[in-house]
């Protein structure tokens, strides 16, 4: 029997929250929803919870119900999908969706930014990473091994360096500032309280220091949120470099942090930025909608 499928949803799932897109069959936008994190670090029943209720609340936008499952066929983009284990166990719990096509969120954003064409991205989010496609199809992947040891330039990473400044100014290391004190009263205002903090902190709890970095950075003028951003856009810079040493492919910096490191970056870099033609969930619609074209 032919399956019938009325609805086609893209999904970005990172540490920090997750976005859904619905169109209907003929490609008309319907409705868009956000929910908590569906990075597969958190496991994959935990990412299956927060990617619903970010189609829930997509639907509810509509005053619709969630349809059958088995007439949507959705796309994702992920973080943690590297990971073969956790991509399997996440693919095993499908609850019912007649199609599923799963690749990391650094594929969607470049499927999104380029729409499918040559060239590359990095999208600086919770984490970090850089895909390109070149003109002769290859594709290359930089970066993405995850927090804390790689996602340099990223929203966790962020938060990870300016709590370590925290740390050492708290101990004399360093002089003090409105920076260090905003990210010590952040992490509970006491040394025992920041102790507790350490304890308990994930990833998206580093990457929630992140806008306190550039608050001070570009508002402040503080010289170690500077420090740190500019850090930061030394290793974006080298996860450019590393996708395309020929420097000819365009570069499109996807993600909420992308814009705050614009000003730091290198000009040779910035010679090849271009805006990106849409994001993540775009390019996970996108992924769906080629899967269902080549099934035909």
């Amino acid at each position: 029997m032919t399956e019938k499928i009325d609805f086609l949803i893209g999904i970005d799932g990172g540490g920090t929250g997750t976005r859904v897109v619905i169109e209907n069959a003929t490609g008309i936008e319907l409705a868009r929803g956000v929910a908590g994190a569906s990075g597969l670090i958190n496991g994959a029943s935990g990412a299956w919870q927060a990617i619903l209720a970010a189609i829930e609340n997509a639907f509810a936008s509509i005053q619709q119900p969630v349809p059958e499952l088995a007439r949507i066929a959705v796309g994702m983009g992920l973080a943690g999908v590297h990971n073969k284990q956790w991509a399997r166990e996440f693919l095993e719990k499908n609850p019912g969706f007649a199609r599923l096509s799963l690749e990391t969120d650094g594929i969607t954003s470049l499927l999104g930014a380029h729409q499918g064409q040559p060239g590359v991205i990095v999208a600086i989010g919770t984490g970090s990473v850089g895909e390109s496609l070149s003109r002769d199809g290859t594709r290359c992947e930089v970066g993405g091994w995850g927090f804390p040891v790689s996602d340099e330039g990223g929203g966790a990473w962020l938060g990870f360096n300016a709590v370590n400044h925290m740390q050492q100014v708290t101990d004399g290391r360093e002089a003090g500032s409105a920076f260090s004190e905003a990210v010590f009263q952040h992490c509970g205002g006491s040394r025992d309280a920041v102790f507790k903090w350490l304890a308990a902190a994930t990833q998206g709890s580093y990457a929630q220091i992140a806008p306190l970095v550039v608050q001070h950075a570009t508002g402040e003028n503080n010289p170690a949120a500077i420090h740190i951003l500019r850090n930061g856009a030394a290793e974006i810079n080298k996860i450019a470099l590393a996708l395309d040493r020929t420097l000819t492919l365009p570069v499109a910096l996807c993600g909420g942090l992308a814009q705050a490191y614009v000003p730091y970056l290198p000009q040779t870099l910035l010679n090849r930025l271009v805006t990106p033609h849409g994001d993540s969930v775009s390019g996970a619609l996108l992924l769906i909608k080629r899967e269902m074209e080549n099934k035909r």
